[in-house]
């Protein structure tokens, strides 16, 4: 059976752009709009990861991250960071609210597959 990865981001261009590089690559995508619509779909549905963005509406990514990492269920699913945030301050953030992973956008879709790949199979 396909892994299923969340893919939370507020640009609609960015979640196509990701969803269609992750099912070419044989995964299950679920979108969602921003970090409370991601963390109503991680509620609803337990996934293999999650790739945020950080900057949202209504709750940013480390917001989301800390949320997700509160839940039984998500106290150990990878949680990858896709943002154009990149500075030093704002990764240590990252870590310290469970953020497995970090890549920054502009994303190459063949670097997003390989990390996902490490990270879940």
């Amino acid at each position: 059976m396909a892994k299923t990865i969340l893919a939370v981001d507020d640009s609609a261009s960015i979640r196509q752009m990701v969803s269609f590089t992750l099912k070419s690559a044989g995964y299950d995508v679920i979108d969602a709009v921003d970090g409370m619509d991601g963390l109503d779909k991680a509620k609803a549905k337990t996934v293999n990861l999650v790739l945020t963005d950080q900057n949202m509406p209504r709750m940013d990514g480390l917001t989301l991250i800390r949320n997700l990492r509160g839940l039984p269920q998500y106290k150990t699913v990878p949680i990858l960071m896709l943002t154009t945030e990149s500075s030093e301050t704002m990764k240590s953030q990252g870590r310290a609210a469970g953020a497995t992973g970090w890549l920054v956008k502009p994303f190459d879709p063949q670097k997003l597959i390989e990390v996902v790949r490490k990270v879940i199979g």
